[in-house]
């Protein structure tokens, strides 16, 4: 880490305020000053400090991704995913971890990985430098039931070696699985909640009984352990909200008591609907089998549909929805990621602001690190990108690696453009 001083920017501090110009000061890992231009401003304590001419682009807070997959492999199946050899696995997961800070995710929340210590490796592999990634929370496997979601047993093959996910059938094996989970240092527990079309169970089915579900919420307490759960269903996501699940992933099917339960209950959960993996299933996956026609009988243009009204909903009711689509599949591949904040848009009447706060200032609580991250800010941690352009006019620069001109995570470049070493012989960034 060195200290840098930032100048000429235009600064979206991740507050919901406008834009503006101005300057700021990064001693360590942390932001030291945010500076508007200005009459009457102080001058920075320059003397000794690099500093970078940001010539006006547009500096903001790094992006949280809130449902990442690093070991989904860019396959159409869960066996394509979960068969890869672990040598190989483990390469692919690092290579990915990069390919997600280059794009401007600063931080990332595993949804679920597809061996048992896959995203414990990776995670620890990032924090102590053995790999280059973003911030990351590490998850267990997807917990499921003989037969549900995530249960791609064969009864001629070992149980449950060759399970995509860790199965269970009842309390005492679900609290074995949590107990096991956090032995080997997750941050947080994927439970599937409800079925998944592709898989031969629909979408609004749900498969755990009460017990099982209760019993995995108390005993990751017990561990300090957060709860996260693949939950489409009416049935589902009235769980999570019962049970004190934090982190709901999909809730396409919400009735109006699911609604009214997620409003009251709006700043104890976060909401990452996957939209992504709904629209490209129903659009662009005929190459893989499931022509719109085949989407369609499974379910998937009603899904679609539903999750749409309800996140319209759910947006009006200020419940927190954040991106993360359920990349790693063949059809909805890793570093597509930002193509969530245009959705939101183009399909939940976001605006341009609302989809980058969802990006950034509501990644901080998401990440465990409230008043910390999301924000360019005083004391904040040093998360930050520069991009060559204005998402608030044009959302989708954000896919365009290119237009990322500087990524710094932590306090330190991840990507920099040129700087000279004091104020008097700054140079601009080149394009």
């Amino acid at each position: 880490m060195a200290d840098v001083l930032i100048t000429n920017a235009r600064i979206f501090d991740g507050t919901g305020e406008q834009p503006f110009t101005g300057d700021v000061l990064v001693q360590g890992n942390r932001i030291a000053r945010v500076q508007r231009t200005g009459w009457g401003a102080r001058p920075m304590p320059t003397i000794g400090v690099p500093v970078m001419d940001a010539a006006g682009a547009f500096l903001m807070p790094g992006m949280v991704e809130a449902h990442t997959h690093f070991s989904w492999n860019d396959q159409p199946s869960l066996d394509s995913i979960q068969r890869m050899p672990p040598e190989e696995h483990i390469l692919w997961c690092a290579q990915v971890a990069k390919t997600y800070l280059d794009m401007g995710w600063t931080s990332c929340v595993g949804a679920a990985t597809a061996k048992p210590r896959l995203d414990v490796v990776i995670r620890n592999a990032i924090n102590d430098g053995t790999i280059i990634g973003p911030r990351y929370m590490a998850a267990s496997q997807e917990i499921t039931v003989p037969g549900g979601l995530g249960d791609t047993t064969q009864p001629h093959l070992p149980q449950p070696e060759f399970a995509f996910g860790a199965v269970v059938s009842g309390a005492e094996e679900m609290r074995r699985c949590v107990r096991m989970f956090a032995k080997y240092g997750v941050d947080t527990l994927k439970i599937n909640l409800s079925g998944e079309s592709i898989t031969g169970m629909p979408s609004s089915m749900s498969q755990f009984t009460e017990e099982e579900v209760r019993t995995c919420v108390e005993e990751a307490k017990v561990w300090g352990k957060r709860v996260a759960a693949h939950a489409r269903s009416t049935h589902s996501i009235k769980q999570c909200v019962r049970l004190g699940i934090e982190v709901i992933y999909h809730a396409s099917f919400a009735d109006e008591e699911a609604l009214d339960l997620l409003e009251q209950h709006k700043r104890e959960h976060f909401i990452a609907p996957g939209l992504a993996w709904l629209i490209n299933t129903c659009h662009n996956a005929s190459e893989y089998g499931i022509t719109p026609e085949v989407a369609r009988k499974m379910g998937y243009f009603e899904e679609l549909e539903a999750a749409i009204e309800t996140m319209r909903e759910l947006r009006r009711r200020d419940v927190r929805i954040l991106p993360g689509g359920d990349y790693g599949f063949a059809w909805t591949p890793h570093g597509t990621n930002a193509k969530d904040l245009e959705y939101f848009v183009k399909y939940l009447g976001m605006s341009t602001m609302e989809a980058l706060l969802s990006a950034t200032a509501w990644g901080g609580p998401m990440m465990k690190m409230r008043d910390q991250l999301g924000k360019v800010q005083d004391g904040w941690l040093a998360d930050l990108l520069l991009v060559d352009g204005d998402p608030l006019a044009d959302i989708t620069v954000l896919q365009d690696k290119s237009r990322i001109l500087a990524v710094m995570k932590d306090g330190e470049f991840h990507r920099a453009p040129p700087m000279r070493a004091n104020a008097r012989t700054a140079t601009r960034w080149a394009a």
